[in-house]
C-alpha cells in the first residue's frame, strides 16, 4: 500500500526540524486522527524518532483534530481565522504540542527547490510565487469590495451603513418623540 501524501509531507517537514521531531518523542505511540468530513479520517501514531506513520485500524486515537469546512477559505485569511476552524479533543499535552507544531514548523520551499534548480533561481521561484499569491488575495479582496459596492449602488440589495445609522438614528427620535407626546396625553387627560 502506498504512503498517504499526508504522511509524507508531515514527515518531511519534520526531518527538516529536529526541535520538532524531539517535541514529538515524548508522545511516541499515542495517536492523532484528523477528521474533515466529507474526507475520511486519518489517523497516525507518534514514532519513538518524532516521525509518523498510519496507525493501525483499531487504534483509539488520543487526540483528534477536526477541521471545519470554513478552513479552506479561513487559510486565505490568516492562521487565527484558520484556527477558529480547527477544533481539538483530547489530552490536552499532546494539543499544546501539535497547535505549538501547527504555529511553528514551515516548510522552507526555498531549501528544497534549491536541490532541484540551484539556489538563485529557487529563491527567485520562492519570491514569485509570494507576489503571485498576494496578487491572488488583493484581487479576491477588490472582487469582494466591488461585489458589495454593486449589491448598494447598482442593485440596491444592501444598506449602506450610513443610511442603516441614520435610520437607527431616526427610529430612536421617533421612539422618544412618541415618548413625550403620550406623557403630554397623559398629563392632559389628568387635568381634565
Amino acid at each position: 500500500m502506498l504512503p498517504h501524501p499526508g504522511i509524507l509531507a508531515l514527515n518531511h517537514l519534520l526531518e527538516a526540524e529536529a526541535w520538532a521531531r524531539d517535541k514529538l518523542k515524548p508522545y511516541a505511540a499515542q495517536c492523532v486522527e484528523f477528521r474533515s468530513p466529507p474526507l475520511p479520517g486519518l489517523c497516525l501514531e507518534i514514532l519513538d524518532t518524532g516521525l509518523l506513520r498510519r496507525a493501525a485500524e483499531d487504534a483509539v486515537p488520543n487526540l483528534v483534530v477536526n477541521i471545519g469546512p470554513g478552513a479552506l477559505p479561513a487559510m486565505l485569511r490568516g492562521e487565527d481565522a484558520l484556527l477558529r476552524e480547527i477544533g481539538i479533543e483530547g489530552n490536552a499535552d499532546l494539543a499544546g504540542t501539535v497547535q505549538y507544531l501547527f504555529r511553528h514548523l514551515r516548510w522552507d520551499i526555498a531549501e528544497d527547490l534549491s536541490k532541484v534548480f540551484g539556489d538563485v533561481v529557487a529563491e527567485r521561484m520562492v519570491r514569485e510565487g509570494k507576489r503571485f499569491a498576494a496578487w491572488n488575495v488583493e484581487a479576491a479582496e477588490k472582487l469582494a469590495q466591488n461585489f458589495s459596492e454593486y449589491l448598494i449602488e447598482e442593485q440596491p440589495l444592501l444598506a449602506r451603513p450610513a443610511d442603516v445609522r441614520q435610520f437607527l438614528a431616526d427610529a430612536d427620535r421617533l421612539r422618544d418623540d412618541l415618548a413625550r407626546l403620550e406623557k403630554r396625553i397623559d398629563l392632559l387627560t389628568r387635568k381634565a
